[in-house]
């Protein structure tokens, strides 16, 4: 039981903490292309504007997406099988 919810916290956590660079790297670049109509100087202060709070949110968006996700596949893949015989099943005989 140790065991699984070792593998459970890091596989959530891992995805967590990489959802939330890229969803921060995506963030940033779509909110930096409503810059791209500006000329050079102004588009440069514009992106510079604009990146930290784009990667902010789509960092913070990432980690919770992710780490709920990761959590979710982690537990389905450390999840027990539980076998029951037949008779417990109600199947009497014929196996479809």
């Amino acid at each position: 039981m140790k065991n699984r919810t070792l593998i459970c916290t890091s596989f959530a956590l891992l995805a967590g903490l990489s959802s939330g660079y890229f969803g921060g790297q995506m963030t940033s670049r779509f909110y930096s292309q409503r810059c791209q109509q500006y000329g050079w100087g102004i588009k440069q202060g514009c992106q510079v504007w604009v990146t930290p709070g784009a990667f902010w949110q789509g960092s913070i968006t990432g980690i919770w997406t992710g780490t709920i996700l990761g959590a979710f596949f982690g537990g389905l893949i450390t999840q027990k099988r539980i076998q029951r015989s037949n008779k417990e099943k109600g199947i009497q005989g014929k196996y479809f």
